[in-house]
């Protein structure tokens, strides 16, 4: 109930479904050889075949097919082992053929799922209802002369997959989420590298409203939205807007918009087209594409342990939370660096260290995990000393900002800046001393609520500059102020 958004009607259900572009992890583009790489000269990466050159035929790039397989697999979904290039005919200012060619009909990949975890532990599938090939178009900078419009063909061409979901999510939550989770599969696949800033991923939004239960709204689809976070945006304004046109007596009228992320608004676009406005027909320059099954098999058993199985193994191996495992293996470079944390640890100790201290001190520089300035061992350590006594919680903490900062090996550094934990009762004892007789009005204070200990131990440990182990002084502090061992 509470996905369900108000009006002044009464209630009403978002309906959303999605169409994530993904572009194909290669080094050549899907029917010719020129490069992929992001970032060159613009119009420096295209082939005559890209440029739409008379009598140029394509050729289909065997990895990008590999790449495709590898995707539906890891979204377990149906892999159709005949599939068929159609040309979708329209005016794409960026594409010189005046075509694009995709697939319609019969699509490389069929129904598939995924499944999302959201708060308050509950787990939404989204049903997956095909995954196509097809190239992407070039890019159209208005922005560069007063009077003319640029065009940089260096993604023309360049292998896409389409992932055209069910109608199955309820919220802005709901749609960000899954494609956080598509990302993160993808990339632990290796077959698109996610980098929605860089355009590699994006996604068409497509939204309707209803009365709970009623039968499927008019969609208006949303194009070209490049974050979880413009997406939710988006979803929210566009719902809200719905509602108030149908409430305010008008009827939505089925049409493609754009979202104005500094407005944080969408704005028509154009009227949606149906599909035979596009004039889609087999591509006479193609052959079907036709898989060998045991071509498939050998790529499938290839995948590598993906996030729903890596964070079972989590819960199961490490004793981690649900939660927990979530937010470990949301990255496969997380999920790396947390098996190397936990070897011969706590492992739960590892988890709580690094998704407090070390994604803390990430955060806090704009990091990622793959650029973390203290390594897995290092950090393993650190946790290895907390763990025997060798250092105190708090040392463990200025130790890691040392490394972090300088750089070293943590135990060398404990031995060389005199870091070692204090244990000895006697230097221990001196400490609680000085500070009993530094505060006669708080022990007097302790002995009416012996939970006031705590502000003892602290000042015994700022005393000692932290390196007094607090088991040995909260001891001590109990023996000298007469106080109960529940105290």
């Amino acid at each position: 109930m509470s996905k369900l958004i108000k009006g002044e009607t009464g209630e009403w259900e978002v309906v959303i479904g999605l169409e994530v572009h993904a572009q194909i992890l290669s080094n050549s583009k899907l029917f010719s050889g020129a490069s992929t790489e992001f970032g060159a000269e613009p119009n420096s990466q295209v082939s005559f075949i890209d440029a739409g050159m008379p009598g140029m035929l394509p050729v289909i790039n065997k990895k990008c097919v590999e790449q495709a397989v590898r995707t539906g697999l890891g979204l377990k979904a149906q892999i159709n082992l005949t599939s068929v290039f159609d040309r979708k005919n329209y005016f794409y200012p960026d594409l010189p053929q005046g075509y694009q060619i995709s697939q319609y009909k019969n699509p490389i990949v069929g129904e598939g799922e995924v499944f999302i975890d959201m708060p308050g532990d509950e787990t939404v599938r989204v049903g997956i209802e095909r995954l196509h090939m097809e190239q992407d178009a070039g890019k159209s900078l208005h922005d560069q002369h007063a009077d003319y419009s640029y065009v940089d063909l260096n993604r023309s061409g360049i292998a896409l997959m389409e992932i055209v979901t069910r109608p199955d999510m309820r919220s802005s939550e709901e749609a960000a989420a899954f494609l956080r989770k598509l990302r993160a599969i993808v990339r632990y696949l290796g077959t698109c590298d996610g980098n929605m800033d860089e355009g590699s991923m994006r996604a068409d939004v497509n939204v309707s409203v209803r009365k709970p239960g009623a039968e499927l709204g008019t969609r208006c689809e949303i194009k070209n939205v490049n974050s979880m976070r413009f997406i939710a945006q988006a979803v929210e304004y566009e719902a809200r807007r719905q509602i108030e046109v149908i409430e305010g007596g008008g009827k939505i009228r089925q049409e493609t918009r754009l979202f104005d992320n500094r407005a944080g608004e969408t704005r028509p676009m154009r009227s949606k087209e149906e599909a035979h406005d596009y004039r889609y027909f087999p591509d006479p320059d193609l052959l079907p594409l036709v898989l060998d099954a045991a071509w498939v098999e050998a790529i499938k058993a290839s995948l590598p342990e993906l996030p729903d199985e890596k964070k079972a193994r989590f819960v199961k191996d490490y004793g981690v939370s649900s939660y927990d495992a979530g937010v470990l293996v949301a990255e496969r470079e997380l999920a790396d660096y947390y098996e190397a944390l936990a070897q011969g640890v706590d492992a739960k100790v590892a988890a709580n260290w690094l998704n407090n201290e070390i994604l803390g001190r990430l955060n806090r520089d704009g990091r990622s995990i793959a650029d973390c300035p203290v390594s897995a061992q290092a950090n393993n350590s650190i946790i290895r000393m907390m763990a025997d006594g060798t250092i105190s919680g708090k040392i463990a903490k200025d130790l890691l900002d040392i490394v972090w900062s300088e750089g070293g090996d943590p135990k060398a550094l404990v031995e060389s800046r005199g870091l070692k934990q204090v244990t000895d009762t006697g230097a221990i004892e001196k400490a609680v001393d000085a500070v009993i007789a530094a505060n006669p009005d708080k022990v007097e204070e302790v002995k009416a609520k012996p939970k006031l200990s705590a502000w003892f131990v602290g000042q015994v440990m700022k005393r000692t500059d932290g390196k007094a182990n607090p088991q040995v002084v909260n001891a001590i502090l109990k023996q000298r102020l007469n106080l109960p061992d529940e105290g």
